[in-house]
């Protein structure tokens, strides 16, 4: 599976900070549930990195 593979499946994601400090994305999806915890740093740059990506899918929708 891929980035541009389709799935038919719903989930839910959670994103906020942990009790230490942390910033978790959460997933659930049937069932299965997956916590990613991550420093501050690292979630700044995972946000940079989704940002880059709306905006880059942004000019190709258009």
């Amino acid at each position: 599976m891929g980035i541009n593979s389709e799935r038919d499946v719903e989930a839910n994601l959670q994103i906020g900070p942990t009790d230490k400090g942390m910033v978790r994305i959460f997933v659930e999806a049937q069932g299965v549930e997956i916590p990613m915890d991550f420093e501050p740093d690292e979630a700044e740059e995972i946000a940079e990195e989704i940002r880059s990506a709306a905006k880059a899918a942004q000019s190709i929708k258009k």
